[in-house]
């Protein structure tokens, strides 16, 4: 009886782990480029580099085309040897980082999975350490135990397509909006619920440092001596965090300097944003439909605003470019971002519900734009506008040519087979 090859096993079982996890954090990077790029001008602030900003989600579109590459060749045990070097090296050099992170802090979340998944600084090293590190060593040590399922000569074409397919996904994300929205502001979302605490809402709990006598001593907010002349209060101490809503704000301010966000999201009417975060660096390739929205608007009796967080001057040099004769307002551009992945981007909204969300490559034309609005404000049932999903011909294009590749590769190789080359890298 053949002896079983425990080592085999737990080498097949660690390939699965590392592909599965590399594809999956690949994959949500390329949904969202435009907030990878986010993200890593978040570490370029934290090291210093600012000075790299303006490639941050061109480096954010290449780093999701390598873990994804690197979890198809794991997965398919292409170049096998060569591949668990990359990814032992990538791995060693991550949990190298995230330690840092969990240490110091510089930067609140790693960004490892997007906005789809978030985890401590220190979940994500612990993660790292205890599973992804270990089983990229033990698939480095024992890569000649994994079964590759192309033969060598079809090995190039797993790996390029491996890398030209995410960068191009990652092109459409960023050419329209990401087809999956992590994020709080997606279509069908009631803001002003997304806002609020619930009745059981766990609370903020503090500790409460008293000193006297030279020593300090911590109380609880029930058995705080604070009548008590002899202790001196020090500090309050966040033990325990608590509830935190979806989204903590959102203010959109006139030109005097007022709050008008409860009229926005109370107008039962609908309202249009045309948001962009840096105006100054939005695109104008869409001005006649926007214009053509806002026709719309003023037609119907629709508030229609261009929310921006740039300067005064940057705003006039928009409407003298474009003859815009919408009104502006201001709002953070982190807030500006976080709703939209575009710029501009257009949103819809009605009684503080999201109807709505366009790319500007993607706002209805002059033909279209009546009988779309139309019916997002007035369905019977207010829900937002049903959309097909593109997953399965995305998740089609990716499979049917590696699918393809694979019986052509068994065709050929069925009559005549001979031991391949191991690994020629």
């Amino acid at each position: 009886m053949k002896a079983i090859d425990y080592r085999k096993i737990i080498t097949e079982i660690c390939r699965i782990i590392l592909g599965a996890t590399f594809l999956f954090s690949g994959t949500v990077k390329a949904i969202d480029p435009v907030g990878g790029g986010i993200k890593i001008e978040e570490y370029f602030g934290a090291f210093g580099l600012t000075a790299f900003n303006p490639v941050a989600t061109l480096i954010s579109v290449n780093l999701s085309a390598v873990e994804f590459m690197l979890g198809v060749c794991i997965l398919m045990a292409v170049y096998r040897k060569l591949t668990t070097i990359c990814i032992l090296a990538f791995m060693s050099f991550m949990t190298l980082l995230s330690l840092y992170l969990a240490i110091f802090n510089p930067v609140h979340d790693c960004g490892c999975f997007g906005e789809a998944f978030i985890l401590t600084n220190w979940q994500t090293f612990f993660k790292n350490f205890l599973i992804l590190l270990p089983a990229s060593v033990m698939t480095f040590v024992y890569h000649t135990r994994m079964t590759p399922v192309y033969t060598y000569k079809a090995y190039w074409f797993a790996v390029f397509f491996a890398y030209i397919f995410p960068v191009w996904f990652s092109y459409y994300n960023y050419s329209h909006l990401p087809i999956e929205d992590f994020r709080p502001y997606k279509t069908g979302a009631n803001i002003p619920a997304l806002m609020s605490f619930p009745e059981d809402a766990q609370q903020d709990e503090y500790q409460y440092i008293y000193e006297k006598n030279g020593e300090k001593k911590a109380f609880t907010p029930e058995s705080a001596p604070a009548d008590d002349p002899a202790w001196t209060y020090v500090e309050a101490k966040l033990v325990k965090p608590g509830y935190v809503p979806p989204i903590t704000s959102f203010e959109i301010y006139n030109h005097t300097g007022d709050n008008i966000a409860e009229d926005i999201l109370s107008a039962e009417n609908g309202v249009f944003l045309l948001v962009s975060a840096k105006i100054e660096k939005a695109s104008d390739k869409k001005i006649d439909e926007i214009n053509n929205i806002y026709d719309y608007a003023q037609e119907h009796k629709i508030p229609f605003y261009c929310v921006t967080s740039s300067a005064e001057e940057y705003i006039k040099t928009w409407i003298n470019d474009t003859g815009a004769e919408y009104p502006f307002l201001t709002a953070d551009d982190v807030t500006l971002k976080t709703i939209i992945r575009a710029n501009p981007g257009l949103v819809l909204i009605k009684s503080g519900t999201i109807l709505k969300k366009w790319h500007y490559n993607d706002i209805p034309s002059e033909d279209e734009a009546n009988a779309v609005i139309d019916r997002l404000l007035n369905s019977p049932d207010k829900n937002t506008e049903k959309e097909n999903s593109p997953w399965t011909w995305i998740i089609g294009c990716f499979t049917l040519p590696l699918l393809l590749v694979w019986i052509y590769d068994c065709l050929r190789n069925r009559r005549k087979l001979k031991p391949e080359k191991d690994e020629q890298t």
